[in-house]
């Protein structure tokens, strides 16, 4: 069972949210974490976005992909209009750092990222949202705005027992190297996206 095993207010950039750290084990080096707005309504649909980790766009902030883009984006929209982060351990699709640099080294040599994932024995995307709905029924959150380009993410909580209430769109425009990445994330995943080329 995810337990809240710390949480403070930490102010950032955008604001001060209240994050929360979640896991089973309070020994846990990389808790789950719950990024929570200061003025966030839970009488009300809380905007959520389920976000994965991705030290590579995040911290060192490669331009192969937009992660750390929607992760600016979505502190900035939640701040400005309440809601919550759910900040998932799953580096580079739930396969890892070093399996995702060695995915990196097989698309320098012409293979996308699903190619790549395959090529190497894994899945194209191993992550699971479960312990995010998890982590929603921790907080007693129950109908959700739904920060998303990824019909996966919609599909876990219309299964779930959260409502959504509705869909909002965090669409990060291409540069001339996530192109392709972003085009195989709407070719193969069906991710709900407009024409990257604008």
């Amino acid at each position: 069972m995810i337990k809240i095993q710390a949480e403070s207010n930490v102010p950032t950039e955008y604001g001060t949210f209240r994050m929360i750290a979640l896991s089973e084990n309070e020994n846990d080096w990389m808790p789950h974490m719950a990024i929570v707005a200061e003025k966030t309504d839970f009488s009300k649909p809380v905007n959520v976005r389920f976000h994965s980790e991705c030290i590579t766009g995040e911290v060192f902030h490669s331009k192969k992909c937009e992660c750390g883009q929607q992760l600016d984006a979505a502190m900035k929209y939640i701040h400005e209009n309440g809601g919550v982060i759910i900040y998932l351990r799953q580096e580079g699709r739930n396969i890892g750092i070093i399996n995702k640099l060695k995915a990196y080294s097989l698309q320098e040599k012409g293979f996308d990222t699903v190619e790549a994932n395959l090529k190497l024995g894994l899945p194209a995307d191993d992550r699971n949202f479960g312990e995010a709905i998890e982590i929603l029924n921790l907080l007693g959150i129950k109908d959700i705005n739904l920060l998303t380009n990824n019909p996966e993410k919609v599909k876990y909580v219309q299964e779930s027992n959260i409502h959504l209430n509705s869909r909002v769109p965090l669409q990060i425009p291409a540069n001339e190297i996530s192109r392709g990445y972003l085009q195989t994330k709407k070719d193969y995943f069906g991710h709900l996206l407009d024409d990257n080329d604008k």
